[in-house]
């Protein structure tokens, strides 16, 4: 039940970025350009797993594209709203896919797989 949780969590948060974002008129071309640019901190695991983890998480954790999203909205910095909100749905998309927080022992091991 927690693990079916999860994954709905994601869904909702991905069609409510994707929803969100057809309101703030960005280009769907940026949209599906950058969707999986957050997979880049994947490179982390090029040095060990541990930094690898440690990074990974970073990038695929709701707080540094909602604090951007926060900054964007005061500032009135359009693209950057408009990242920070493709960055959302990129987390929501990977979570209702099943990959999750990844844990120290392997890259295949993550939260959703442990609940």
């Amino acid at each position: 039940m927690s693990k079916g949780l999860l994954h709905l969590e994601g869904l909702v948060v991905l069609i409510g970025s994707i929803y969100f974002y057809s309101l703030i008129d960005g280009s769907w071309w940026l949209f599906f350009l950058c969707l999986l640019l957050p997979d880049l901190f994947m490179l982390g695991y090029v040095h060990n797993k541990g930094t690898g983890s440690m990074i990974y998480n970073i990038g695929h954790t709701y707080v540094i594209p909602l604090l951007l999203l926060m900054v964007s909205v005061g500032l009135k910095q359009d693209l950057l709203l408009a990242l920070s909100v493709i960055w959302m749905a990129h987390i929501g998309m990977d979570r209702t896919l099943g990959y999750g927080l990844k844990y120290l022992s392997d890259f295949k091991d993550t939260h959703l797989q442990k609940v």
